[in-house]
């Protein structure tokens, strides 16, 4: 089988080809591979428009027949300066690679004596274009690109390709995308009215109607619900903290770019806006004297919390400035943790159920080659991140190892969830600490008399509600099960003489905890049908003279073409009960 990433790769490299016979004075950036295919970055002459990348798409599917191949050489620094004398930020890439090697790795695409593309680049690519089917890649979008990731530098036109093994492969994954779209949670939740953003306000700060708030609640109180079963005890934190409180937690150093200062008016002390729970917790925890018997201690926390993300970055409720975590930390002994771990995995392997989630973990863990990223003894992270993959073995848990993606005191088992649409999220996470409690000289009395340090675990189910609701209106393309729903039946009287009893049973099911509107009369049956389907509502109850003489109610379900004829106590039990076990 053919190895796909070096097909992307060389797709990058005819990009490039194309666009250098379109803009013979394009400076080039990078163009590596990512996940379902390739990009490339340029600074063009003129701005390229939507529809050249059919042009470019063309003009590379003709190099692609013309059977060129990719020639891997290795030249001296003075020669690829020699080579690249007129490409900037290539230059700037070889100064940085003359401190480690005498040489660069350099790829000719075409005979080398007449090559139509040169670039600085390691490799891999295929022999010859005709190992690349035409059919299996497209150009995707446009978008900016700042070089380097700095804002301060130039900003650079990006060109995103797809490309897949097979035609079928890439048909299945635009289906996808198109799928995606139509999914999109900034027009769900338009149109379910649940969430809002205001320029006024500020970018990346939602504001919830009280349809979203219904969602958020719901979700809160059914996580808290299963804590307070586990023994978690709910604390709540002030959204301020002196600067000294993240100094000492090590995030002042690790993560002042990512947090917003806080100006007194009163006072010259440094205050943040705290982008995490965990330091804040430490100070309850110290707040009186410990004893082993007093472990574990676990402390939840809704609390908002505040970060300072790029304004590029920002996108609805997957990217946004204020958020809330379904946060815990656990204070424990060493001998505990497993324990504690083994109760929070089985937590939130019940709430990935309830969702219908697939998922699998990721375990995050150190970059072995920048050990100045993280705190702590070397020696106690080998053993931390060797007891997690321990423990996600003994619990027989499916998961990767991804070096680098370690918070900066701890190691993270990480859960990847697979959406409706295949696409991977990180919900929940869990961490086992040594760092922070011994950076706050977190102490208790052990049974010999001895003090010790704590080992603080870090665990969220599912992480920021914000994100959670982005991945659920995705995932379930708006139509939320009945027990998250925020109205979960419409009342539709077909015409006004059933208007009184469709407000009796209206009021009696408000009184049962239903939530549950009913609609004006004065529309046509057809439209208020039409109306209540495209919002999604979960169950829409028609009442006519049958119902309303002998009592009954017309039941359509969503998604459902037959509709069923009830009493109105057999329909409360069957709803009550959907909502209690939280079916999907």
């Amino acid at each position: 089988m053919q190895n796909i990433e070096n097909i992307r790769h060389s797709l990058s490299h005819l990009l490039a080809a194309a666009v250098l016979q379109k803009f013979p004075k394009t400076q080039f950036g990078i163009g590596p591979v990512i996940e379902n295919g390739f990009y490339y970055d340029f600074l063009l002459p003129e701005p390229l428009k939507p529809e050249d990348l059919k042009e470019l798409e063309a003009t590379m599917r003709d190099l692609i027949k013309q059977n060129l191949p990719f020639v891997g050489k290795e030249v001296t620094i003075a020669e690829a300066k020699k080579l690249f004398q007129d490409q900037p930020f290539k230059l700037e890439l070889i100064k940085d690679l003359s401190k480690e090697s005498k040489t660069v790795s350099i790829y000719i695409t075409g005979k080398p004596e007449k090559p139509i593309f040169i670039d600085l680049c390691r490799g891999g690519h295929v022999k010859n274009t005709k190992e690349i089917n035409p059919e299996t890649f497209t150009l995707e979008n446009i978008a900016g690109a700042y070089w380097r990731g700095n804002e301060k530098n130039k900003m650079l036109t990006r060109i995103y390709g797809l490309a897949f093994e097979t035609k079928k492969e890439l048909d299945n994954y635009l289906a996808l995308v198109e799928e995606a779209k139509k999914r999109d949670h900034r027009k769900m939740g338009k149109l379910l009215d649940l969430f809002t953003l205001s320029d006024l306000i500020g970018s990346g700060l939602p504001l919830y109607t009280p349809k979203g708030t219904i969602i958020r609640r719901a979700l809160n109180d059914y996580i808290e619900s299963l804590q307070t079963k586990a023994g978690y005890t709910q604390v709540w934190t002030p959204q301020i903290a002196k600067a000294e409180l993240f100094k000492k937690s090590g995030h002042y150093d690790k993560y002042r770019d990512g947090m917003f200062r806080v100006i007194s008016n009163y006072s010259e002390e440094e205050f943040y806006l705290k982008p995490m729970n965990c330091p804040q917790h430490t100070q309850i925890y110290k707040s009186q004297s410990r004893s082993y018997r007093d472990l574990p201690l676990r402390y939840s926390d809704f609390a908002m919390l505040y970060r300072d993300e790029k304004p590029g970055e920002l996108n609805g409720l997957a990217r946004v400035r204020s958020f809330s975590q379904d946060d815990c930390h656990i204070f424990c002994r060493e001998d505990q943790v497993d324990q504690e771990i083994d109760t929070a995995l089985s937590m939130i392997k019940k709430v990935m159920a309830t969702f219908g989630f697939k998922y699998r973990y990721r375990l995050s863990t150190r970059d072995k080659n920048h050990p100045e990223k993280y705190l702590g003894d070397p020696k106690t992270w080998n053993r931390v991140e060797k007891w997690a993959e321990e423990i996600m073995k003994r619990n027989k848990i499916d998961y990767f190892e991804a070096p680098g993606e370690a918070a900066f005191y701890a190691p993270k088992m990480d859960l990847m969830a697979t959406d409706a649409l295949g696409r991977e999220w990180q919900l929940s996470t869990v961490q086992i600490d040594f760092v922070m409690p011994q950076r706050f000289n977190l102490i208790y009395k052990d049974k010999d008399g001895k003090e010790k340090n704590p080992v603080m675990i870090h665990r969220a189910i599912i992480g920021s509600p914000e994100r959670f609701i982005m991945v659920l209106l995705e995932h379930y393309a708006g139509s939320f099960p009945t027990w998250l729903a925020p109205i979960q039946v419409k009342v539709l009287a077909v015409s006004e003489k059933q208007e009184k009893y469709a407000k009796e049973i209206t009021e009696k099911m408000k009184g049962q905890g239903i939530r549950v509107e009913l609609m004006d009369s004065n529309e046509t049956l057809g439209k208020r049908i039409r109306e209540a389907e495209l919002l999604k509502i979960p169950y829409i109850v028609v009442v006519g003279d049958r119902e309303t003489k002998e009592k009954l109610v017309n039941i359509r379900e969503r998604q459902k073409k037959e509709t069923k004829i009830l009493s109105l106590k057999e329909f409360l039990e069957k709803i009550k009960k959907e909502i209690e076990e939280k079916s999907r």
